[in-house]
């Protein structure tokens, strides 16, 4: 029951901090506010226009009393001392009966009250107070007449009600605006360190970041930023050994190049320089691998046509495509490209039919290569994007392959802040799903 309960806040609350701090902050003065006009309301504005209206019921049965009991000359005199000095103004209607329209307000404070004080000490009455802003049509049935008494509606109904309601909304609404300006002030810095964050894991150049805010929020960036120079330094170690490597490698391969164009023996030779060709291919892998992190600026680019650039350049009728609408990706054009083309060369390389779909849904695109090769055991999924290694079967036969054609795709997907899958394909062989966020 309470995990229910808990489960069903936490769908309910907002998810970002700043919405979240703005209901702390806003709930309790909500809460305050309306405590102390529930209070005001029911001690004080209730009971004074209760007060009122027992006032007012009382001079108008004083009033009747002087039409039962006077005469007509002290009749006109008192109802003139009313009229002057209470703002009544009474007149009798004879011969006319109460309306039949009823205009009584059932959920009005006001004629609630004035209606409470009347049905005590009148059996027959009307009153109309909507008829007009300031005055209320008061009807009492009086012998074979009715008694029509007009009077100002603040005689029932205290006027401090819109200045205490303007004086409890104003602060309230000054309070949260104030608290919206802090928060934001607040929950900028962190928006900005995410934002850092996200443009780092996807492999991007990062401006200039200054850690700001609370001091909670200048040490997260402070260590973010340290991170983030402890990172790059290991990145630029391992491409800098690794294109070192390759360059220093190959002035003796195009030594070896050299000695063996002098060799009489043409069966040794031609041996030979398979083997070093095969040592080259190598070499220009390290470097692909060493280069995929290599700094690029992201763009929007049209990724359905550069997916079918690729395509058209190996004008091989076996690979398919299936693109129902132009889709566009802001990301680094030219490692997306090398990715793709590594993806399809190993589809070409291990099987006769390949098939390209490109869609996107919501809010991501989805890249989807397919083959009917021999296919990768599912136990090795997660092996296959490990930098240099290699299995067994179909897809390592060949002795050139240093294992670092999808390590490279999965690094510049992953830097994009994508995911690679594998999948058996509907083809019989592999199935590569690519997953790119909008």
């Amino acid at each position: 029951m309470f995990y229910g309960l808990s489960k069903l806040l936490k769908n309910l609350l907002p998810k970002r901090l700043f919405y979240r701090g703005l209901l702390i902050v806003a709930i309790p003065i909500l809460v305050l506010q309306v405590t102390i006009t529930l209070v005001f309301f029911d001690s004080l504005w209730i009971k004074t226009n209760k007060g009122l209206a027992k006032s007012l019921v009382s001079e108008i049965v004083t009033i009747i009393d002087i039409y039962n009991n006077e005469s007509e000359y002290n009749k006109k005199i008192v109802t003139d001392l009313y009229n002057k000095n209470f703002s009544f103004k009474v007149r009798f209607l004879e011969n006319e009966k109460l309306p039949d329209i009823k205009v009584e307000r059932w959920f009005s404070p006001m004629d609630r009250t004035l209606r409470r004080e009347l049905k005590p000490k009148f059996n027959e009455y009307w009153f109309n107070t909507i008829g007009n802003k300031e005055v209320v049509d008061l009807r009492i049935k009086f012998r074979d007449g009715v008694l029509q008494i007009f009077f100002p509606k603040e005689r029932i109904q205290t006027s401090s009600i819109r200045i205490f309601a303007l004086w409890i909304t104003l602060p309230a609404i000054l309070m949260i605006a104030i608290a919206i300006i802090f928060l934001k002030n607040q929950t900028r810095p962190i928006i900005k360190l995410a934002e850092a964050s996200e443009k780092f894991g996807r492999g991007e150049e990062i401006d200039e970041f200054r850690p700001s805010g609370a001091l909670e929020i200048r040490k997260a960036g402070l260590e973010f930023e340290k991170m983030r120079s402890r990172i790059l330094r290991h990145l630029n170690q391992r491409s800098e050994m690794l294109s070192g490597i390759s360059h220093d490698l190959r002035t003796p391969l195009t030594r070896i190049k050299l000695q063996l164009a002098m060799i009489k023996d043409k069966n040794l030779s031609k041996k030979l320089t398979e083997d070093v060709d095969e040592m080259e291919k190598m070499l220009n892998e390290y470097l692909q691998f060493a280069s995929s992190g290599a700094k690029e600026k992201t763009e929007t680019f049209d990724l359905s046509e550069l997916v079918e650039n690729i395509i058209n350049k190996y004008e091989n009728p076996n690979i398919s495509k299936d693109f129902k609408k132009r889709i566009y990706f802001n990301g680094r054009k030219n490692l997306i490209q090398r990715s793709v083309n590594n993806l399809i060369d190993n589809s070409i390389k291990y099987g006769e039919k390949t098939k390209l779909i490109l869609e996107k849904k919501k809010s991501n695109i989805f890249i989807s290569i397919e083959d009917d090769g021999p296919g990768i055991p599912k136990s090795e999924y997660e092996n296959v994007i490990k930098p240099f290694y290699k299995i067994d079967k179909g897809r390592s036969e060949t002795k050139s392959s240093v294992g670092l054609g999808l390590s490279i795709s999965s690094d510049i997907i992953k830097s994009h802040g994508g995911d690679i899958k594998f999948a058996k394909s509907n083809l019989g062989g592999l199935k590569v799903m690519i997953s790119l966020p909008v």
